[in-house]
This record gives structure tokens, C-alpha cells and sequence, in this order.
């Protein structure tokens, strides 16, 4: 029991609901009912999709995760290295039961976006690709992590591509990939120390906070066009820029100081989230 508590802490809770509801609210949207492939398409993107994405990061960054403060937490776990083989075959073994399902009654489309989401979690922390290290492809990879779960929700539910939709998903990918840089921030100086490469890590902290906030703001005018309700939506960016703004010149012997926002943006991830039901709830009206 022990050890089943550990992996499942080692999944993030707390994040859970941010692959799962990009599922199932495309997926349901676009069909309008509640089915088997919706259930264990949103089962799959809650836990076991999370547990291989954060356990395969646990197990790969223990050694630089041990010099980070921040981690043995919500905001990241301490595997002991004796479970960290426990915790690969367990990833596998559950997601292997949902890919197959998922994969069978799928499309050629949803089974490209499924492989290009589990190779996502992959390569963000495995070796030898190690995207996670590769600074910009980081924030790319990261952003992949919580768009694709939409994109497959979309395609295996045969959703129509239109220009809003694309839209809408470009707006998404642009917020994941501003959240994954201005939370690289934080840990500057542990990637440093560690030898370990970011987006953060390449500009700097100022350059980096900055262009987040950019690139927030990008992705709140690109839902513009959309009208209405998913103009709404570029509102619900506002609080992450607002959350980030003192730190416009943050210097380098601060960065650390930026976790302060990064806690707030968790519960931002929620507030976000209940204002986006709300839009989706009039889209589903209209």
C-alpha cells in the first residue's frame, strides 16, 4: 500500500484534472454524449497518462531533483531510486490497457495524436532524447503534454477542423508553452548547478519572464477572432499575466523568489479551468 500511495503521489494529483479536461471537454463538445470512449478516455488522461509523464521525470531527474528545494512535494516528487523501476513498469502496464482501447477504436487521426502525445511524455525526460534539456523544445514538448489530450479528444470523436478550433488550440499551445518557461524560471540556479539545460536557463530569468508574459498575451488575441463564446476566452489569461507581472525584472540571484507565483498558478490552473466550463457550457448551448 505503501508503495501504490508513493506512485500515485508521484503522479501529481493535483495536475490530474489538466490532461483530462482538455479530453474529455473536446471529445464531448464535439459528440455531445457520454459514452465508453469517453470514460476511459478521460480515466486514461487522468491518472495513468500522468503517472508516466511525472514518474518517467521522477525516476530520470532524482539526482538534480535532490539539490532542488522545491522538490518532495506538490510541485514534484523524491522517488526513492528503489522504486524507480517499480514505477517505469507500472507506467507501462497501465497505459498500455487504455492505448490499446484507444487506439482501437480510433481513427488514423487520434492514433497519430495518441503516439505524438505518449512520445511526448517519452522524450521529454528519458534518455537519450531528453527534451526537457533542450532549451525552447522544452516549452514545445511541455505544452504537447497538455494540448495533444484535446487534439485527441477532437480527432477521435471526428470532430470537423475549422478555423476557430485551430484557433482555440493555438491559443492552448501558447499558454503551455508560457507556463512551462516562467516555471523553468524558478529553478535556474539548481539546473545550473546540475549541468541541466532550459529555456529559462538560455535567456536568462528577465528575458524569460518577459517573454512569457508575451507570449500569454499572444494567446489571449488569438482567440479574438473566434467570436462568440470563445472570444471569452482570451480573459482567461489575464490572472497569469497579472500573477507574473512583478517579476518583469526579475534578476538572475532572484529567480528562486518567482516560485511564490508559480504556487498561485496552481490554483490559477483551477479558477482558469472553472471559467473555461463556463464557456464551454455556452458553447454547448449555442
Amino acid at each position: 500500500m505503501s508503495t501504490i500511495r508513493t506512485l500515485l503521489l508521484a503522479s501529481r494529483p493535483i495536475s490530474w484534472i489538466n490532461t483530462a479536461f482538455p479530453f474529455g471537454a473536446a471529445y464531448l463538445l464535439t459528440t455531445r454524449e457520454i459514452d465508453l470512449v469517453f470514460v476511459v478516455g478521460v480515466l486514461y488522461f487522468l491518472v495513468p497518462y500522468n503517472l508516466a509523464m511525472y514518474g518517467i521525470n521522477d525516476v530520470f531527474d532524482y539526482a538534480s531533483d535532490l539539490a532542488n528545494p522545491r522538490k518532495g512535494g506538490i510541485e514534484g516528487a523524491l522517488l526513492p531510486p528503489g522504486l524507480h523501476r517499480a514505477t517505469l513498469w507500472t507506467a507501462a502496464a497501465t497505459n498500455a490497457p487504455f492505448l490499446l482501447f484507444l487506439f482501437a477504436v480510433g481513427n488514423a487521426a487520434s492514433a497519430a495524436w495518441l503516439v505524438v502525445s505518449v512520445f511526448a511524455v517519452i522524450a521529454y525526460s528519458a534518455p537519450p532524447m531528453r527534451f526537457k534539456e533542450r532549451p525552447v523544445l522544452d516549452s514545445i514538448t511541455s505544452s504537447t503534454h497538455f494540448v495533444s489530450p484535446a487534439l485527441v479528444g477532437l480527432a477521435i470523436a471526428g470532430a470537423a477542423v475549422s478555423a476557430d478550433t485551430v484557433l482555440l488550440i493555438l491559443a492552448f499551445f501558447l499558454w503551455g508553452m508560457a507556463a512551462h518557461a516562467f516555471g523553468a524560471v524558478q529553478d535556474i540556479l539548481p539546473d545550473r548547478q546540475a549541468g541541466i539545460g532550459s529555456i529559462a536557463t538560455a535567456l536568462g530569468a528577465r528575458i524569460t519572464v518577459r517573454l512569457s508574459i508575451i507570449v500569454w498575451a499572444v494567446a489571449g488575441a488569438v482567440v479574438l477572432p473566434t467570436g462568440w463564446p470563445g472570444a471569452w476566452s482570451a480573459v482567461l489569461v489575464i490572472p497569469y499575466i497579472v500573477n507574473a507581472a512583478p517579476w518583469w525584472n526579475v534578476t538572475e540571484d532572484t529567480a528562486a523568489s518567482t516560485n511564490r507565483a508559480w504556487r498561485r498558478f496552481i490554483a490559477l490552473n483551477y479558477a482558469a479551468g472553472f471559467l473555461a466550463t463556463l464557456i464551454l457550457i455556452l458553447a454547448w448551448l449555442g
